[in-house]
């Protein structure tokens, strides 16, 4: 070997590993970013815990749910949400399920429209109205639902697939959360089936983790600080939806139901802690 092609095999090596340091160091720090800017997110949310804005939507939620509307003046006060008449104690924490009555499974929103439609005679169009507010436009709906979901704050999820129509819900919004289409090619799992991903500052819970997702489902609904309002668990996967490019399912639609029942499911054993607070 000629001394100029020792010397060459000598250098290449070299800037070889030091290139793959340069990788290495670059990873370590953009990780260690990344962990900084999670930490500090998670130091921020709980500042902001203890005078959670929510708590405003929770008190509004338990006045509608007890006054006197629509054309039949009648509250909320006698709608079975599953657990009997006027029994909100716990009843979130078992939905979505099944109701004799209408022979179908329900999430919490779709049964509100149903007890606002036969209880207090809304019609459809008025029972949906407004399903998610803005400055100045409030919602009756996340109101109602930050106060019915408060109430099985401490309490354990306990989500039932049973009934052949629970078990047929789960399985559908199972089809849905890895179904790929639009123009994009997404899939809701194609942000929330592994570890390690985020958007920007965000991480994306892996679904497909029985702690990532009890961690998650049990903190919605929450409060927005970057909306400044409450939202709910329809309002979370609407947004997913149109992320993905994917067509808006209608609200209180079955499709939003059958993926809020496999996420339920998910998370099945969780301590609820909503409504909660996201940024």
């Amino acid at each position: 070997m000629s001394h100029a092609v020792f010397k060459l095999a000598q250098v290449v090596p070299l800037a070889a590993c030091v290139a793959l340091c340069a990788m290495s160091g670059s990873a370590k720090a953009q990780a260690a970013s990344q962990t900084s800017a999670t930490e500090e997110i998670a130091k921020y949310r709980q500042m902001l815990a203890d005078g959670n804005p929510a708590e405003l939507w929770e008190m509004r939620g338990q006045e509608l749910w007890q006054k006197k509307l629509g054309p039949n003046q009648t509250s909320l006060e006698q709608c079975d949400l599953g657990k009997g008449p006027g029994v909100t104690k716990g009843a979130y924490a078992e939905l979505p399920r099944y109701f004799k009555d209408t022979n179908k499974v329900m999430d919490l929103e779709q049964r509100l429209m149903h007890c606002r439609m036969n209880l207090q005679g809304l019609t459809r169009e008025q029972a949906v109205k407004t399903p998610f507010g803005s400055a100045g436009n409030p919602s009756d709906i996340e109101a109602l639902v930050s106060f019915l979901t408060a109430e099985s704050r401490g309490m354990k999820l306990a989500i039932s697939t049973k009934h052949p129509a629970e078990k047929q819900a789960y399985e559908i919004g199972k089809k849905i959360f890895y179904y790929r289409a639009g123009s994009h090619d997404f899939a809701c799992a194609s942000c929330h089936s592994a570890d390690g991903q985020r958007i920007r500052l965000q991480d994306l819970p892996n679904l497909n983790n029985k702690e990532n997702a009890q961690a998650a489902y049990s903190t919605w609904p929450a409060y927005r600080v970057s909306q400044g309002e409450v939202r709910t668990m329809q309002h979370r996967l609407n947004d997913c939806f149109r992320q993905q490019r994917f067509p808006v399912p209608d609200y209180a639609s079955d499709t939003i139901t059958a993926l809020t029942m496999f996420l339920a499911k998910s998370a099945d054993g969780a301590v609820m802690n909503a409504p909660a607070l996201k940024r």
